[in-house]
């Protein structure tokens, strides 16, 4: 593969196909910019349409104020360009301004005068990425698991004592669903969620309005529509396999849409990765039900012939019998495994994240890898045989509080570089890694994940020359800073009012 290159330019779609949206914008009256800062927030400006010309709009861009973002850019530094993305322009039904025509697109992000793309920008890392594959005559394939709660409320006591002090954990955050007992008539017991029938299912027509305007506002192809494991609403909506940026962009749109779609039935879209945990004095009757991931599934493709198009699996082998799994594939997901801990500062980037990554509710702790065991942080699904379409890895670690451009780029790399260096993943584990006693675990090798956020912060450190391959070193170091400061803002009290104060809308 070639050396590391930070300065690909993503192609923008062609005039024709502008010239194609353009008739459709003709009754629009505002334009909607969205953009993912540097910890991954989906960020929106506006425009009224008016006179301005779109054609203009979309060549010359729109100025932004970089040092209001975080991680963009120093107040003396600040001017910088939001482009949109022609190919992304979309005519959107807004839940939460019903009354407005409104079209949206997604930004890249330039520095002012002329002087290219911002590294900080994390759409620009997934597309460097994309460029490098490109030029080594691959493509990769990225399919993203979103699980979320939906709340019908979350309401902040004031949690005095009864002589009116005030007590350390003020203003508690109390879940409230009708999936719970005591407030329900069908409650849902705890990690008992997984297709609850229609009688119990809260949220069916939920996510179907969900799955009609990610169809016909997004173009967003639908797939599964589950009420996960936990109570209290948990839901995950599937989508099909894209390309790199084009996953990371359906992520936000997905996320997006279903908080606009909560705010307009009255609740409440959640994607802290534990929102519900055990915590002194929790009596709310809902602790230790399981957190919300975001597992990732990755292949790779060879473009070099028809095209450029993708017609050759690379992780596919139909001679292996074992998971029809090729030596290419064995050693990415070696390279994943590798730097599993400092990967972690990207998949699992808040304080938050580390309660859900502990044994006994379906999120992996252990590196290592197998067929068809969700015990281990890198599966292979082997539901279908003989089928090259469908053969990937899945790497679990990943929760949705994640920078979808960021944690998707960092998996790839990880595993391109196990492929550079032939990376042995280790043999499978094909027994359940929770059951096994320390001293098995300890025998095979087997390694837990972090403990923390500090932790990753503190590997990714020493562990990040991998990262090189579109991931500019200011980026990274921004990055690191961003959520040092995080850690000392939520501090030693890892409280749950402290947690719902930084994370309620990661």
């Amino acid at each position: 593969m070639s050396s590391d290159n930070n300065d690909y330019v993503p192609t923008l779609a062609s005039k024709h196909e502008f010239s194609n949206n353009h008739e459709k914008l003709d009754d629009i009256e505002f334009l909607q910019i969205r953009y993912t800062d540097v910890p991954g927030r989906f960020l929106a400006c506006y425009l009224l349409k008016g006179d301005n010309n779109i054609e203009d709009l979309f060549g010359d861009g729109i100025g932004l104020d970089g040092s209001s973002v975080r991680g963009f850019a120093d107040i003396n530094e600040s001017d910088l360009i939001l482009l949109p993305d022609r190919s992304t322009i979309r005519i959107i039904s807004t839940t939460t301004i019903p009354s407005h025509n409104i079209a949206t697109a997604i930004a890249n992000v330039y520095k002012g005068f002329g002087q290219g793309r911002l590294t900080k920008d994390p759409r620009h890392v997934s597309q460097c990425l994309e460029g490098y594959l490109r030029e080594n005559g691959l493509s990769c394939q990225i399919g993203a698991e979103v699980e979320c709660f939906i709340f019908d409320d979350i309401i902040f006591q004031d949690n005095n004592d009864q002589d009116g002090k005030r007590r350390r954990h003020s203003y508690r955050p109390k879940i409230i669903s009708v999936e719970q007992y005591g407030i329900g008539k069908y409650p849902i017991r705890r990690k008992g969620g997984y297709d609850a029938p229609p009688f119990q299912d809260s949220l069916t027509e939920f996510r179907f309005e969900v799955a009609e305007i990610l169809k016909k506002c997004y173009s967003i192809k639908v797939t599964n529509l589950i009420h996960e494991v936990a109570s209290n609403g948990q839901i995950e909506i599937n989508f099909m396999h894209s390309s790199l940026t084009k996953a990371a962009d359906n992520v936000q749109m997905y996320k997006d849409v279903v908080r606009n779609v909560a705010k307009k039935r009255n609740k409440v879209a959640n994607f802290m990765p534990k929102p519900i945990f055990d915590d002194e004095n929790d009596d709310d009757g809902s602790s230790g039900d399981n957190g919300s991931g975001m597992h990732t599934s990755v292949s790779l493709w060879d473009s070099t012939t028809n095209n450029n198009k993708p017609t050759h699996n690379i992780f596919y082998d139909e001679n292996d019998a074992y998971a029809e799994l090729s030596q290419t594939a064995r050693y990415f997901i070696g390279g994943i495994l590798e730097h599993a801990h400092s990967l972690a500062a990207f998949v699992t980037p808040t304080v938050n994240s580390y309660y859900r990554m502990v044994p006994g509710f379906e999120a992996p702790v252990y590196i290592a890898w197998a067929r068809g065991n969700r015990s281990a942080v890198v599966r292979v699904p082997v539901d279908t045989k003989n089928s090259f379409k469908s053969k990937r890895i899945e790497f679990r670690a990943p929760d949705p509080s994640a920078n979808p451009y960021l944690a998707f780029s960092a998996i790839v790399v990880a595993g391109l570089d196990g492929i550079k260096r032939k990376t042995d993943p280790g043999s499978s584990v094909d027994e359940n890694i929770y059951k096994m006693s320390d001293s098995k675990r300890n025998s095979l090798g087997i390694k837990s994940l972090p403990g923390s956020l500090e932790e990753s912060l503190e590997v990714l450190g020493s562990d990040s020359n991998y990262l090189k391959t579109c991931f500019h070193s200011e980026l990274v170091e921004t990055y690191r800073l961003l959520k040092k400061e995080e850690i000392i803002q939520v501090g030693k009290d890892k409280s749950k009012p402290r947690q719902f104060m930084f994370y309620y809308d990661v």
